[in-house]
């Protein structure tokens, strides 16, 4: 399902939190909880991988992780604000040491000027840590080459702060 690339990410990843006794959560918009499958596609992967979150939805985004109404209003879903929020939100709402958020204009359409298709919010939050985001804007390449481009981006970026900070 997950190419040879992402399978060893998330093996990586696993391994990492493992070592630090670390457990994982993650907040999905655009990768729709794909993040979580490639995680959760490793045997033993239970061991510290605590639940994901898909908030496809605005509603769903302050329901389940607490997202303001004022961020999505003045910001937008795909923005800065909301990946903080949704990475913040994912891990006060779990028994997670870190979080990962992504929210993003996968396409084919959806885009704008200020927003076009391909750009994707990360963000991260550890325990005791304020959350932070990062933006990559990807080639309008097509819905799943965008998805898969994000998945690796946000794995990868689980590997660096568990690294960094846990």
């Amino acid at each position: 399902m997950f190419s040879t690339q992402i399978h060893d990410l998330a093996s990586e990843v696993l391994n990492e939190a493992r070592s630090r006794g670390a457990m994982i959560t993650a907040a999905e918009s655009c990768t729709g909880g794909l993040i979580m499958g490639a995680l959760t596609d490793i045997p033993g992967s239970s061991d510290v991988v605590d639940r994901g979150f898909v908030t496809y939805t605005n509603a769903a985004k302050q329901q389940m992780l607490d997202v303001s109404a004022q961020t999505l209003d003045r910001f937008g879903a795909v923005s800065e604000a909301t990946a903080k929020e949704m990475a913040y939100g994912a891990l006060t709402n779990s028994m997670a040491d870190i979080a990962v958020s992504t929210t993003g204009i996968a396409g084919p359409g959806g885009g704008s000027i200020d927003k076009p298709v391909g750009l994707v919010w990360f963000g991260i939050c550890v325990q005791g840590h304020a959350p932070e985001a990062f933006s990559k804007t990807f080639d309008d390449t097509g819905r799943q080459d965008i998805r898969n481009k994000a998945i690796r981006c946000a794995v990868n970026a689980l590997k660096r702060n568990i690294i960094k900070s846990l």
